[in-house]
């Protein structure tokens, strides 16, 4: 049902609620990735745990909960969270690599972009990414729920089919199940609003930095962007193969729309255009008729000064504009090539971002 899928485990399901990492728990779950991986669906994880494998790894120092301790903790526990990973996935011969990433890293373009093609290249090679928040570093980012939201935006970069937020809950419940006995499970949720919203409490384990509440950012924004979103109790028997399956688990979260509409909308609702890209008339036919990309070959004249990951204006050669695109080169890479077969992108340049100057998924037609 699903192909590329991200998997957002939170510290209170890699721990089990305990201080220590539940090994033979991560395990099942990896085993369960692995069965995927033989099918050909492409998985990409989103780890927390940094700062709780450094409690462990330092034998749980009495600390002041100060953010230079929480970094100092993360700086620790990422090689190991990392280590544990790599080993259990190993048993099943399958490479894994590690991204970290903040919240600027998505919010840039150019970075965004970088990630995105990063992500892309370690799936093309059937390597699992292996998202961490990178806390060592992060100081607004490590505050409460940022590696939920920060799933979402890694859903939204990998364009992922399904987004599951495995939890140490079942789901979304009509009231708090831990004091209201007569809490019922919501099994679908088309609308998130204010009253939705008062029904998510907080993170009461004191492990990890996520509540029910930040789950709920995180599915809103998955589900824009075309992400299915779920959020499952990650202890909850093959949770991962029985919602990638299509099965009723946990509260399911319907993807709202189409994503590259919704990246269409981010092309013209984002910063003005700030070049101009006029082409021939075969490109602008390519374009417009056939529905490519724009490669180096058909681009005439290169106007202003934009970096890599900037919108631009692509104009046919009777200056009337055709499109609007993110660049996958700067101007100045693009003066260069402009003209020239993809082939020769890297003679020229010495280096390559693949071999379209826009790719057809991140333009949207003027007019069209």
């Amino acid at each position: 049902m699903y192909q590329r899928i991200v998997i957002k485990l939170g510290t209170s399901v890699l721990t089990g609620g305990t201080p220590h990492f539940d090994q033979p728990h991560m395990v099942e779950l990896v085993r369960q990735c692995a069965q995927l991986y033989a099918q050909g669906k492409e998985i990409i994880i989103c780890s927390s745990g940094a700062i709780a494998a450094g409690r462990e790894r330092l034998e749980f120092p009495s600390l002041l909960p100060t953010v230079t301790n929480k970094q100092m903790l993360a700086a620790v526990g990422q090689s190991r969270l990392m280590f544990m990973w790599e080993r259990f996935f190993e048993i099943y011969n399958i490479h894994v690599g590690q991204i970290l990433l903040t919240r600027s890293d998505v919010q840039n373009r150019s970075r965004f972009l970088n990630a995105r093609d990063t992500v892309q290249t370690l799936l093309e090679h059937r390597i699992i990414p292996i998202f961490n928040e990178n806390d060592a570093v992060a100081t607004e980012e490590i505050k409460v729920g940022d590696n939920d939201n920060l799933s979402a935006l890694v859903a939204i970069l990998a364009e992922a089919d399904l987004l599951m937020l495995l939890t140490d809950q079942p789901g979304l419940f009509t009231a708090d199940p831990r004091t209201n006995p007569d809490a019922e499970l919501i099994p679908e949720v088309h609308t998130i609003d204010e009253t939705l919203r008062t029904l998510a409490g907080g993170s009461v384990t004191g492990l990890g930095v996520g509540g029910m509440a930040t789950k709920l950012q995180a599915a809103d924004a998955a589900r824009r962007a075309g992400t299915d979103v779920m959020i499952a109790a990650g202890q909850a028997p093959n949770v991962i193969l029985r919602a990638v399956s299509g099965e009723q688990i946990g509260t399911r979260f319907p993807a709202l729309e189409n994503p590259l509409e919704n990246r269409k909308r981010w092309i013209f609702a984002g910063p003005k255009p700030v070049g101009k890209l006029m082409i021939d008339d075969g490109a602008q036919k390519a374009l417009e008729r056939n529905g490519r990309s724009l490669l180096p070959a058909g681009i005439i004249h290169v106007e202003g000064i934009f970096q890599r990951g900037d919108t631009v204006s692509i104009l046919s050669t009777q200056g009337k504009e055709l499109a609007r695109g993110i660049t996958r080169y700067s101007s100045e890479d693009l003066r260069r090539i402009a003209g020239q077969h993809s082939d020769t992108i890297v003679d020229e340049l010495g280096y390559a971002y693949g071999p379209v100057a826009v790719h057809r998924n991140d333009m949207i037609i003027v007019n069209s």
